[in-house]
């Protein structure tokens, strides 16, 4: 069987991308190279920052897709918020839609990265 467990964005300088995502996610990358960064998030998904002029084939310009963190509770949503909204540009406050309680911030690429606590089921 097939296992998602690894993205992969493309981003035009990896150090910067690694200090972003280091003050971010407070982990440091399991390599980390002049091209390459790569993480192993806590719960085994990987993430890699590639330098995106050594892709091949080449990525398309960035959009439409979202690296997405789920955390247990609106509360935990609103904490991860306080930390992240002063080290990233925030898209989108905490507000609740049809799926859950939700905000979204940018890397400095323009990757956006979603948080979000699911709704409670309607029964």
């Amino acid at each position: 069987m097939r296992t998602l467990n690894y993205i992969l964005l493309a981003v035009a300088d990896p150090a910067a991308s690694k200090q972003f995502y280091s003050n971010l996610l407070g982990l440091e990358p399991v390599q980390n190279s002049p091209t390459f960064v790569l993480y192993v998030l806590p719960n085994g998904m990987k993430l890699g920052l590639w330098i995106k002029d050594e892709i091949e084939p080449r990525p398309l310009p960035v959009g439409g897709v979202e690296v997405t963190f789920s955390e247990d509770d609106d509360a935990a949503v609103q904490a991860t918020y306080a930390d992240w909204s002063g080290k990233a540009k925030v898209l989108q406050e905490p507000v609740a839609m049809d799926f859950g309680f939700t905000f979204v911030v940018e890397d400095p690429d323009g990757h956006r990265i979603r948080v979000f606590a699911r709704a409670a089921d309607p029964r």
